[in-house]
């Protein structure tokens, strides 16, 4: 079942990912959206076919990522999801390689190489969370809701896209890390409702980096974030150990390539 779980992980991402490209193209079209006007944002977004098949087939993708939760380390199924970004460079590329940025492309290779390294860093090897502390759950969820306000307003160096994607990949992984906890049942279920606000707050900041950038660069980030976030909260928050031997640096190795592959998607060219 652990590599049943990691299987689902690496389906949901290529779903996902997919589905943000479908997402960024009907964004696009559109009149600007602005969260000061939600009800008239979500009702041009809820009367694109191309969006709603797009936001469908990331529904369907998130349901097959909670099942993988249930089966697999937090940690581990992030690691995992970070392959989907070569599905979003392919898309929002309409499958040409050569069309891809070399500063892209980079970050694309950079994060399935990790996907290599995690790979071989699993071998005999099983890894388990356990139930975090509720105070440390309280100030972690905050504490990306705080990070998600500061990137919409900083980072000068990095493109409009990349600030906003970064925003929606905070608060999806708040809402990621809130799945993991529903399914601990009892009195987690309250955490449906940071999961609820999380995931409805970062898709309506996403479709405003899709207004401003490229898929592969506001959807890319967002992606690496909500990966990169909860793989540190399975090591602070759920307790997880890395395995022993040479495979503890191997993962390592595999999760920094997450963070310095969403620096490249990110930062403007120079």
């Amino acid at each position: 079942m652990f590599w049943v779980g990691l299987g689902l992980a690496l389906i949901s991402a290529l779903a996902v990912n997919w589905a943000y490209s479908r997402e960024h193209d009907a964004a696009a079209a559109l009149p600007p959206l602005t969260l000061r006007e939600p009800i008239r944002s979500a009702r041009m977004l809820l009367g694109a076919p191309d969006w709603l098949l797009g936001f469908g087939v990331e529904s369907a993708g998130w349901i097959v990522y909670v099942i993988a939760l249930r089966i697999s380390a937090l940690s581990l199924v992030q690691a995992v999801s970070a392959a989907g970004i070569g599905v979003l460079a392919l898309a929002s590329a309409r499958g040409r390689i050569r069309a891809i940025p070399r500063r892209h492309g980079a970050a694309v290779l950079i994060a399935f190489v990790g996907l290599l390294l995690l790979a071989l860093s699993l071998r005999g090897t099983h890894q388990m969370d356990r139930r975090p502390d509720a105070v440390g759950v309280v100030v972690w969820l905050g504490s990306c809701g705080v990070a998600a306000l500061l990137a919409l307003r900083t980072l000068p160096f990095w493109v409009p896209a990349a600030r906003f994607g970064l925003a929606g990949g905070l608060l999806f992984a708040a809402g990621d890390m809130s799945a993991k906890l529903v399914g601990y049942a009892g009195w987690w279920l309250l955490a449906a409702f940071p999961l609820v606000a999380a995931y409805g707050l970062g898709t309506s900041i996403l479709q405003g980096g899709f207004q401003r950038g490229g898929a592969l660069t506001t959807a890319g980030i967002a992606t690496l974030t909500t990966n990169a976030v909860p793989i540190a909260a399975g090591f602070v928050l759920f307790r997880e150990r890395l395995p022993g031997g040479a495979s503890g640096p191997l993962q390592i190795a595999a999760f920094s390539s997450i963070v310095v592959s969403a620096t490249l998607l990110g930062r403007r060219a120079l």
